[in-house]
């Protein structure tokens, strides 16, 4: 099983929430963060004041898979959540050891 960690720009939460469901994911925790990469954040002018927004806001899915949807998954959130632009985001795979699903404790891939 793979954890598959994406920070994406908040508007494509759906087009990605819809193109991982046409691969039959559906499960997936969803979180609003703030960070920056290479971009560095950008600067604003409020009533006349120019500052610096360090920290932009984006989105973070977390979602657990079998080894098998690992590839398409990662490919639909490419496709899904890519404008060309820099602040697309990042995608991270790592290993899970093991997933249990606590209403009837099933475990490994099952529990996914």
């Amino acid at each position: 099983m793979k954890k598959i960690e994406a920070v994406i720009k908040p508007f494509k939460l759906e087009e990605v929430k819809d193109a991982l469901g046409e691969i039959g994911i559906e499960g997936m925790t969803v979180s609003e963060v703030k960070g920056f990469g290479r971009q560095k954040g950008h600067t604003e002018i409020y009533r006349g004041s120019e500052y610096t927004v360090d920290f932009l806001p984006k989105i973070k899915l977390e979602l657990v898979v079998t080894d098998a949807q690992t590839e398409p998954a990662v490919n639909a959130i490419l496709k899904s959540a890519k404008t060309g632009k820099i602040g697309d985001g990042k995608i991270f795979v790592s290993n899970v050891e093991e997933a249990i699903r606590i209403r009837t404790e099933e475990k490994g891939d099952k529990a996914v």
